[in-house]
């Protein structure tokens, strides 16, 4: 098992530092989400910093790029890591994509699957100077020397997807490398319907659901007193609060036990009401949804949970107190080893 660290973008002159720091705890790899700073520029500095550290985009937001400017970012990182650079790609969501990217969000589900098979397409142009992908939503077949970044040694970067729903999940079984589940993954969940649906989708490909990793981000509640894990369970209840409000999610919290949390959060985020929305995240929600130890258990309650299904764990809070990173870093060793 891995055990990264999940961060949002920092600026380019603080970015080499956390990787430094990242690897010199003991972690497998760093993790860029993407939210107003782009995962890529970040990764390409971590790779300079902490030469070895493997780095991940997780998410990368696919459809407002095309796939050859995607396939070509990725395939200079993944030379620039030595082969350790994973790409994690995502739909977001209609109103970002629209809205905010000002680009195409019709039937995300194909078109990120013909957007995979694309990226792929580019990696073998950039290797064997063909290129020839005809898919439903992109037709690439034109590429030459000077615009293809040729040959690395290395192997093709790893494409990694967001996948929530099962159509998604069978998706990314058949297509792509590993999936990214999503903070709202709690272990009935991973065994009702990434485990099975993974293998679905790898089944049609034609290859084992061993060739498919599972990362799966987790929010930690972590201390040796009360007094300690109490202000973490309160940051963890304001996050599962903004992610329970995604009618899409819905359906997670209700197989869970706890029908109509999605419905009554969204009816407080309409009000303006974002205490309310905390407010409805119970005890019990929490539990469900993360993990609370003490820092000598935390790697067996990681494993308890996750050891069966994850091939990368992602520690959704680790950054934060310095002193707690290094602590998240030696359970990263324990797992890692």
């Amino acid at each position: 098992m891995h055990v990264d660290v999940m961060t949002v973008p920092q600026r380019l002159a603080e970015i080499g530092a956390l990787a430094r720091r990242t690897q010199a705890a003991g972690f497998s790899g760093l993790l860029f989400t993407e939210t107003g700073r782009t995962p890529y520029m970040n990764a390409a500095v971590a790779s300079q910093a902490a030469p070895g550290l493997e780095l991940l985009t997780g998410v990368a937001v696919a459809f407002p790029r095309s796939p050859f400017v995607t396939a070509a970012t990725a395939w200079e990182l993944q030379e620039a890591t030595g082969g350790k650079f994973r790409l994690g790609l995502g739909t977001q969501v209609r109103t970002h994509v629209v809205r905010r990217y000002g680009t195409t969000f019709e039937r995300p589900g194909p078109r990120l699957r013909d957007y995979v098979r694309a990226v792929k397409a580019c990696f073998a142009a950039f290797r064997h100077g063909r290129l020839d992908h005809h898919g439903e939503f992109y037709e690439l077949d034109f590429i030459t020397p000077q615009w293809s970044a040729g040959p690395i040694d290395a192997p093709d970067p790893a494409i990694d997807v967001a996948a929530v729903n099962p159509w998604m999940l069978r998706m990314a079984g058949e297509v792509a490398d590993g999936v990214h589940v999503h903070p709202l993954g709690e272990p009935g969940y991973l065994a009702r319907h990434v485990v099975p649906n993974i293998a679905e989708g790898a089944q049609k490909a034609g290859r084992s659901p061993n060739d498919v990793a599972v990362i799966v981000p987790v929010m930690t509640i972590v201390g040796d007193s009360d007094q300690e894990r109490d202000a973490q369970r309160e940051n963890v209840r304001a996050s599962l609060s903004f992610y329970g409000s995604t009618p899409n999610y819905a359906f997670i919290w209700d197989e869970a036990g706890f029908e109509g949390t999605t419905a009554r959060l969204r009816e407080k985020q309409k009000a303006g009401d974002f205490a309310g929305m905390v407010a409805q995240i119970s005890d019990e929600h929490v539990a469900a949804f993360a993990v609370e130890s003490t820092w000598d258990g935390l790697a067996d309650a990681l494993i308890a949970r996750y050891g069966d299904i994850a091939t990368r764990i992602v520690l959704y809070n680790a950054v934060g107190d310095p002193e707690h990173f290094e602590r998240y870093g030696e359970i990263a060793r324990q797992l890692t080893a």
